[in-house]
């Protein structure tokens, strides 16, 4: 049987369910728990294709609202059973296509979904999180620029990136990684986003 597409659930499930999920840190990255230690919760947050889930608790242990989205029934039952008493909180759904409310997030997060879409998929990625962040929220996390030989991960050019986003956000922090995993050591930068059309949230810094 020919293996599954990477747009495809089964893609991920035959990953999950076979342990080969070289992109699962583990654990949360330390961009992030210094993102969560310098902002007030404000709102709700989104965690686009979740995989394992490991940021929920860590979002919700800040007082967020978070969610979790994954279109991989095995990563959603893993997930789930790791994040336990917050189980409702992992979606298993299509990112693209569940019903969210626009502009319904304060945060939207990225961790190894963006490349996990075949090119293709790019140009819906950033019109949805125009359309998911409201105004003065960000799409915070971490971007794959490569380069990947063998694909995926696929990388976006740093350039591409910054003219797919520039319309609708504005780059507020571009950091390199410390805690890489060696799938992406030295390919990727956190960066936080700032959706554009309200003033800068008060206490926002260029580390925010």
């Amino acid at each position: 049987m020919p293996e599954s597409a990477p747009n495809e659930p089964g893609f991920w499930d035959q990953r999950y369910r076979s342990g080969r999920i070289a992109w699962d840190l583990g654990g949360v990255p330390q961009a992030l728990t210094g993102f969560l230690a310098r902002r007030h919760p404000e709102g709700r947050v989104l965690v686009p294709g979740c995989g394992s889930g490991y940021e929920i608790p860590a979002f919700h242990a800040g007082g967020w609202d978070v969610f979790g989205i994954d279109f991989s029934a095995a990563a959603v039952d893993r997930a789930r059973r790791l994040v336990g008493p917050l189980a409702d909180r992992i979606l298993h759904g299509d990112f693209f296509s569940h019903p969210f409310a626009a502009g319904g997030f304060a945060v939207v997060y990225e961790r190894t979904f963006l490349c996990s879409l075949p090119p293709a998929l790019q140009p819906a990625y950033f019109r949805r999180m125009a359309e998911l962040v409201r105004p003065g929220g960000v799409l915070c996390g971490f971007f794959f620029f490569g380069p990947e030989g063998e694909p995926p991960p696929y990388p976006i050019a740093p350039d591409e990136l910054r003219r797919s986003l520039a319309g609708s956000f504005e780059l507020l922090v571009d950091d390199a990684v410390a805690d890489s995993l060696p799938l992406y050591a030295g390919k990727e930068r956190w960066q936080v986003w700032r959706r554009r059309g309200a003033p800068r949230p008060s206490g926002m810094s260029a580390n925010s």
